[in-house]
């Protein structure tokens, strides 16, 4: 097990012939880019991460923001621009991917078709030699046993073959004998070896019984555990993991995720893993790196990034549904004021808000800090657009309505009520903020504001 760190990394491609550059990074700061990888596409900028010994990191954004390039500069897969990737405590930028002690699960199981679901585990042990979780524990505990001997090595070693002849004459026994019945097979040390490390995966995994089968046999989820197997049985220093779960079905991904995040735990693995879902995100990791736009945007715990995101962008991809955003006008010393309403602020906010005094403010509330209430001038006049029953919650899309209720605003917001709540579409609410809830980011920056007693990670990991 290891820790991960990525030092300013960057990721740039040569645009192609005829391509405009400028359209492909007009959204790039341009501090960012260093001067030889100006006239370049920028795919990941900046990028500073630092993943714990065993931890279980995600990341987490929008197709196209550079999660999967950065997984795969990690493996080796790409080249890296510039900066500095080390794993434990060797630098890997110029290792190749086999070198670097890491384990890679695909999105598309990447299985060998002709292999049984054994051979599909054992293939990468039987590369290495037999290590894995159970073989590289006995080989250093060999090699411990041979360094704290007594007795001194012979000065004349008897006569033996080379070890790359005598692995030769074994691999072609076992392989010609593997398809005869099993007394008349070879069975080499190496092979025992192996052996014992897929039985005991295939225990791990639950899946004992699908040994002989091939993956054609398998279903979707049983094919994912098998490649999760394969990356297991090899006990790498670090797991990476890119949108493994995305062809499975809704039922089948719930089950699958809980699984993973057991085995992690159980294996003390560092694990870096990428998805576009927030579901996965926010359940599974234990810090979690948003990304937007080939930068990392926030780095923190899962509930961190819920109650206090750090940028505009956070906060409305965390969450579903996303944080409404209203834009207010702000007069010192806590009052907010809209077309549709006035509301004084916690004291708290009295400092924070100091000198966006007289200027416009953008306002979050997240649809379940939103009530039904009475009419009042500090609560919103609003009108259903939208009803969405699902059981537990019923969520609403509504537009504002202004003050002379006979126009509405383009203002969309969404709104979470109980289930036991009847509304119909066309009715007409009134929505109460709740104070403590509310949020304010700077409309130039996109940066959050907060009160110095409740102040965010920052939005870029130093």
């Amino acid at each position: 097990m290891a820790q991960v760190l990525l030092e300013n990394v960057y990721k740039s491609f040569p645009p192609r012939k005829g391509e405009n550059v400028v359209s492909q990074t007009k959204n790039a700061n341009k501090s960012d880019a260093t001067p030889e990888h100006s006239e370049n596409i920028n795919v990941l900028r900046r990028i500073n991460l630092t993943v714990a010994d065993g931890e279980f990191m995600v990341l987490v954004g929008p197709s196209g923001c550079g999660k999967s390039t950065l997984l795969r500069l990690i493996a080796g897969l790409e080249a890296m621009t510039g900066g500095n990737i080390s794993v434990g405590d060797r630098l890997v930028n110029d290792l190749p991917p086999k070198e670097r002690d890491i384990a890679m699960v695909f999105q598309n199981y990447a299985l060998y078709p002709h292999m049984t679901v054994y051979d599909n585990i054992a293939f990468g042990l039987r590369r290495r030699g037999g290590g894995g979780l159970l073989g590289d524990k006995e080989t250093r505990r060999q090699g411990d046993k041979e360094n704290n001997s007594s007795f001194p090595p012979s000065p004349h070693p008897p006569l033996s073959p080379s070890p790359h002849l005598r692995n030769w004459a074994e691999n072609l026994l076992v392989g010609v004998t593997r398809k005869l019945p099993k007394g008349l097979q070879y069975i080499s040390e190496k092979e025992r070896a192996v052996n014992e490390q897929v039985r005991y995966v295939a225990n791990l995994l639950q899946m004992e019984g699908l040994l002989n089968r091939l993956p054609k046999q398998l279903s979707g989820g049983q094919r994912q555990r098998v490649a999760l197997g394969r990356a297991i049985a090899r006990n790498p220093q670090v797991f990476l993991m890119d949108e493994p779960l995305s062809n499975l079905d809704a039922k089948l991904r719930a089950e699958t995720r809980a699984q993973i995040v057991k085995l992690q735990r159980q294996l003390g693995t560092t694990t870096i893993y990428v998805t576009h879902d927030q579901t996965e995100a926010m359940t599974m990791g234990d810090r979690i790196a948003i990304m937007n736009q080939g930068q990392i945007q926030q780095v923190a715990a899962p509930l961190e990034l819920y109650n206090h995101p750090a940028t505009r962008f956070v906060a409305e991809f965390i969450g579903s549904p996303p944080m409404n955003f209203i834009p207010v006008k702000f007069q010192a010393p806590q009052v907010i004021t809209h077309s549709q309403f006035r509301l004084t602020l916690p004291e708290a906010w009295a400092t924070a808000l100091q000198k966006y005094d007289g200027q416009t403010l953008i306002l979050g509330i997240r649809p379940e800090h939103l009530s039904i209430s009475l009419p009042a001038t500090k609560n919103l006049q609003v009108e259903v657009d939208l009803v969405e029953n699902l059981g537990n919650d019923t969520y609403l899309a509504v537009k504002l309505v202004e003050p002379d209720q006979t126009t509405y605003t383009n203002n969309y917001l969404q709104v979470r009520v109980p289930s036991d709540r009847t509304v119909r579409i066309g009715e007409q609410l009134w929505l109460s903020l709740t104070p403590d809830k509310i949020h304010f980011f700077d409309p130039e920056t996109d940066l959050a504001i907060y009160p110095k007693s409740s102040s965010p990670s920052l939005p870029f990991e130093k």
